[in-house]
C-alpha cells in the first residue's frame, strides 16, 4: 500500500488528505491535543518531537514536509542521514514565494533568482538547497499567501479589527488551501524529480483590495486606509510588505495539468462566505 509520511501535518496538508483516499497517511504534529484532531480525520497521528521518525521514514512511498525552518530546518537536523537512504518514489517540501524576496511589484517564476530580502526567506532558500543536495526525488512547492476554510479576512472584518494597509505599489500572490492541495495531489500522480513549482492564483493584488471587498461581500463599511508609515504592526506583519511581487504559475498548469478551483481571490471568498453560511 502506498503511504504518505506528513512531517507537520498542518493546514495545507490536512486538505490533501481527501484526495489521497487509496493511501495510508501517516502525520506528525506536536501535541497529544492535535493528535486527537488528526486521528478523527483518519489520519494516524504521531507526535513529533518525541517520537523516532526512522522506521516510517524507511517505510513511506511518498514523504512531505511542511515544517518551516528556525536557524535551520529541524527535519533535517535530526534526520539528514536516514532521509539519504529513503525509498520513497515522491518527495515534497512545502516552502514559499517569500525566497523570491522584494521585486518592486514585476513577476518572478520559477527560474527567477532566489534574492530574499528576510531572515525566513533566507533560511527558506537555505532549507530548499539542503533538502535538494540528499539525493531524493524531491519536489518544491513555492506557496503565495495561504487561506481557506477557517483562515481568511472575515473575521477580522466583522470584529473591526481588519485594516487597509496601503503602501504605494504594493502587491501579493496568494493562494486557496484546496488549490494547494490539487497541485500536490497532481505531482504525486506525476512525479518530475527535481521540479520546482509556483503555487498561487492568477490574480496578485494589492491587501486593501482583498479586505475592502470581503467588506463588501459582508454588507459592512469598508475598514479606513492607514498609511503604512502610520501603522502599528508586529515585525512578522511588517515583514510581509517588505516584499511586492507577482508570481506566474503556468508550470503547475502546464506540467501538471491544473486548473485552479480559485483562481482569483474574489471567487475564494464568495466560496468561503457561502460555506460559512451552510455551517450555521
Amino acid at each position: 500500500m502506498k503511504t504518505l509520511l506528513s512531517i507537520g501535518h498542518g493546514f495545507s496538508a490536512r486538505a490533501l488528505t481527501p484526495l489521497l483516499s487509496d493511501f495510508r497517511i501517516i502525520g506528525t504534529t506536536r501535541s497529544e491535543e492535535k493528535a486527537a484532531a488528526l486521528h478523527d480525520d483518519g489520519i494516524e497521528a504521531v507526535v513529533w518531537p518525541g517520537t523516532d521518525l526512522t522506521p516510517l521514514i524507511m517505510g513511506a512511498t511518498h514523504i512531505l514536509t511542511s515544517v518551516a525552518p528556525a536557524e535551520s530546518d529541524p527535519v533535517l537536523a535530526e534526520y539528514a542521514e536516514t532521509l539519504r537512504h529513503a525509498p520513497a518514489e515522491w518527495v515534497g517540501y512545502l516552502s514559499t514565494t517569500g525566497v523570491y524576496g522584494d521585486r518592486h511589484g514585476d513577476w518572478v517564476d520559477e527560474t527567477s533568482p532566489l534574492t530574499p530580502a528576510t531572515k525566513r526567506g533566507r533560511a527558506r532558500v537555505a532549507a530548499e538547497g539542503a533538502w535538494a543536495q540528499l539525493g531524493l526525488p524531491l519536489h518544491i512547492f513555492r506557496l503565495a499567501g495561504i487561506y481557506g476554510p477557517g483562515r481568511g479576512p472575515f473575521a477580522k472584518v466583522r470584529a473591526g479589527t481588519a485594516r487597509r494597509i496601503i503602501k504605494q505599489g504594493q502587491v501579493f500572490s496568494r493562494t486557496h488551501v484546496e488549490d494547494i492541495a490539487q497541485v500536490l495531489a497532481a505531482s504525486i500522480a506525476q512525479p518530475n524529480a527535481g521540479a520546482v513549482y509556483n503555487v498561487c492564483d492568477d490574480d496578485p493584488a494589492p491587501p486593501q483590495e482583498v479586505i475592502a471587498h470581503a467588506a463588501e461581500l459582508l454588507g459592512v463599511p469598508v475598514p479606513p486606509a492607514i498609511r503604512i508609515e502610520d501603522a502599528e504592526m508586529t515585525p512578522m506583519a511588517r515583514s510581509f510588505y517588505a516584499e511586492s511581487k507577482k508570481v506566474r504559475n503556468n508550470r503547475i498548469k502546464e506540467e501538471l495539468g491544473v486548473t485552479l478551483k480559485y483562481p482569483d481571490y474574489r471567487i475564494g471568498l464568495a466560496d468561503l462566505l457561502a460555506r460559512e453560511g451552510a455551517a450555521h
